[in-house]
């Protein structure tokens, strides 16, 4: 069973409507016409009938519109039941559908017709008490509607406020999963190719122990360097993660100019890379454009040093404005006594998360507008291939 709990407000209100029955019932005794062969039986019966109406105005809540009803029928022969009718219809209208409403506004105002017939014969005082029935029922019922139309707006309000919230705190929710997402593809890109420049030297020195001093030496110059390299990327990194928001485009980004020093790494840590003619970078392409070539270039060579050590690898940087910028980086399967001493050294590092990184480059080629594929061709050999957009030069410059 449904129990009914009220608050303080409801409480309030309904000592309110029970001194509003009250009142009007006191202040509008007078202005009621009562027949004088009036018996004080039926006038007393009028009272209590009124006294009952005034308290039943606790039960609106409960039971609005069988109170409303047993009021107004009441109400026609008890004048001291008309301010609680005038409570009761109010609550309908401002509590229950439009159905409902519409039905008690026409048990309220079925004595009309009757009314209109007998008008012409009527007191003048009678027929200006009917008519101000009349129109305070149509003013409890209109205020009710008022009321309930104010309320279901409220509450529209407060809907679509909770729904514009929730969305904010989705958004909010994306833009921080995109920007982890962003944040792991930058750590993987920036120190997975230092990374690989250590294992690579590290694994060639446990392989060929009794190499010449200088060789040694070369190979713990170039370890060196890379970790300091890959610690001061990492710091980079950290700085834009403690950055406050919008401070991530002052940091310098990576370009296609940085692969001439991608070139001079991978080639100081043994790598044979074969690279033609880099384009001009006046006009420089976009920075996403430019960055995401940096990092495909950094990536594929980080993988042919990884799964290819040894092999030649070919790079291929070529496009220009309004054609498109396109990165080839193609390395066979490794193959000699140079490549099995390479690859036993590569296969003393630790293994990594194959193909994570390629999968990231698709995305950072997409976001910048354009393709990215990778695989084995027909003739055996591993082919990273991207293409990005590179908007037209100004005719101005």
């Amino acid at each position: 069973m449904h129990t009914l709990h009220r608050t303080r407000r409801d409480w309030a209100a309904d000592l309110g409507m029970f001194v509003f029955a009250s009142c009007f019932a006191a202040l509008t005794t007078q202005a009621v016409p009562v027949p004088a062969d009036l018996s004080p039986a039926w006038r007393a019966a009028d009272l209590l009938a009124g006294a009952l109406g005034c308290a039943s105005v606790f039960l609106r809540r409960r039971w609005p519109v069988q109170l409303a009803v047993a009021l107004l029928v009441g109400g026609a022969w008890a004048h001291y039941l008309t301010g609680p009718a005038l409570v009761a219809v109010f609550t309908v209208a401002a509590t229950r559908p439009w159905r409902v409403t519409a039905w008690v506004t026409a048990v309220a105002f079925a004595p009309l017709p009757v009314f209109l017939v007998q008008l012409p014969g009527m007191a003048e005082d009678r027929a200006g008490s009917a008519l101000t029935y009349f129109t305070l029922i149509a003013a409890a019922i209109g205020w009710g509607l008022y009321r309930r139309s104010r309320r279901q707006l409220v509450d529209s309000l407060r809907e679509r406020a909770e729904l514009a919230e929730a969305d904010a705190a989705l958004r909010a929710e994306r833009a921080q999963q995109q920007a982890r997402e962003e944040i792991a593809r930058e750590m993987h890109d920036v120190l997975g190719h230092r990374l690989s420049l250590l294992s690579v030297h590290a694994g060639a020195l446990e392989f060929n122990p009794t190499a010449p001093r200088e060789e040694i030496a070369r190979a713990a110059g170039v370890i060196r360097e890379s970790a300091h390299l890959a610690l001061q990327d990492l710091r980079e990194v950290i700085g834009v993660l403690r950055a406050p928001p919008g401070e991530f485009g002052s940091r310098p980004q990576p370009d296609p100019a940085g692969i001439v020093e991608l070139l001079a790494e991978s080639r100081a840590a043994g790598m044979r890379v074969e690279c033609g003619p880099l384009p001009s970078d006046r006009p420089a392409p976009a920075p996403a454009v430019g960055r995401a070539a940096y990092r495909i270039v950094q990536e594929a060579l980080t993988n042919a040093r990884k799964h290819a050590p040894g092999a030649p690898v070919r790079l291929s940087v070529t496009g220009g404005p309004g054609r498109g910028l396109t990165v080839e980086v193609v390395n066979p399967p490794p193959a000699g006594p140079t490549a099995e001493a390479a690859a036993a050294a590569a296969a003393a590092a630790p293994p990594g998360p194959g193909g994570q990184g390629l999968l990231g480059l698709g995305e950072r080629a997409r976001l910048a507008g354009g393709r990215l594929e990778y695989g084995v061709d027909g003739g055996g050999e591993f082919r990273v291939a991207a293409w990005l957009p590179w908007g037209p030069a100004d005719p101005e410059l």
